[in-house]
């Protein structure tokens, strides 16, 4: 694919400064000035959706996700986009089955697992929530920055466990111990 070039190039990183200080409709508004044949060049398309994402305009943020994958089904982008998009409609079995052959295809990226591990977790596959999460961590490196992560989503994690009836462990004294002493013992690895 060729190369975006000025004055396309500017109005994308206006776009993306924008984004960068929460101004979506601004974004948008760069965005659209952008040529109308570059629009589907999948660096226009990533920016496209980060808007649609902003914007929570999830069915526009499918769209936009779909062409990112046919443009460039080589970068993973598309297809982590894509599934979050399917996610947030709460149409996660498609999120799952969209992500999946994902996996395969870009072995080495952590959010794939992860996100995986998200999603098996809110479909009440637990077992597979843990092998997903498993192989994150390992390929992330550290187990902090995934408890970061999924710190960031617990309260929704929660609010759709409690919407499915899945219900929320309860940790011991022992067992908070073992698993803070565990995420501590991470950073020396």
């Amino acid at each position: 694919m060729h190369e975006l070039g000025p004055p396309d190039t500017h109005h994308l990183n206006a776009a993306l400064g924008w984004l960068e200080l929460g101004n979506g409709s601004e974004a948008r508004f760069e965005w659209q000035k952008i040529a109308m044949v570059h629009r589907e060049h999948p660096e226009a398309l990533e920016i496209c959706w980060r808007i649609c994402a902003a914007e929570k305009n999830w069915l526009g943020a499918v769209e936009t996700a779909s062409k990112l994958v046919q443009a460039a089904s080589d970068n993973p982008a598309g297809w982590i986009d894509l599934s979050f998009a399917l996610h947030e409609l709460k149409r996660t079995q498609e999120a799952w089955d969209h992500l999946l052959p994902a996996a395969a295809k870009f072995p080495n990226v952590s959010v794939i697992p992860y996100n995986l591990a998200c999603y098996a977790c809110q479909l009440g596959r637990l077992d597979t929530a843990k092998e997903q999460l498993d192989l994150a961590i390992k390929l992330k490196g550290s187990l902090m920055r995934i408890a970061g992560s999924m710190w960031n989503h617990g309260p929704r994690m929660w609010a759709t466990m409690a919407e499915r009836q899945v219900a929320v462990p309860s940790l011991g004294t022992e067992e908070m111990s073992d698993l803070i002493s565990y995420l501590y013992f991470f950073q020396f690895i």
